[in-house]
């Protein structure tokens, strides 16, 4: 099993940036892509980025191409999203999400308890 446990969520301004982390725990021998979901109230959950826990390519959804990025500290089981730019419609509950070997990073294996950003206009 593995444990995930966001922490960095906030309100902010828009165009600000704001950062939000995730711990991984647990069996992360078994981890392959590492990634963020989000969903906003009234929405389902979408895709948001991930990338491979060994390094590799990254994948982002369209409309945060360019102002969000991904990246992860393997010494501290640790990924993580820097968001710049932020609108108002980036407000939503976001989420870590992990993938083992074999599955797709599109329908993970493991979630947290997820961490609130709001985007003030």
């Amino acid at each position: 099993q593995v444990q995930l446990v966001e922490s960095g969520g906030g309100l902010v301004q828009a165009g600000g940036s704001l950062r939000v982390s995730c711990a991984a725990s647990g069996s992360t021998f078994s981890i392959y892509l590492m990634g963020w979901f989000r969903q906003a109230p009234g929405k389902e959950r979408e895709f948001v980025a991930a990338c491979s826990w060994s390094g590799g390519p990254t994948y982002y959804q369209d409309s945060v191409k360019g102002r969000f990025t991904i990246s992860r500290d393997n010494a501290k089981n640790t990924v993580y999203l820097q968001m710049n730019s932020l609108k108002p419609e980036d407000t939503a509950v976001y989420y870590c999400a992990a993938t083992r070997l074999g599955g797709s990073y599109l329908n993970p294996h493991y979630w947290g308890q997820g961490t609130q950003v709001t985007v003030s206009s």
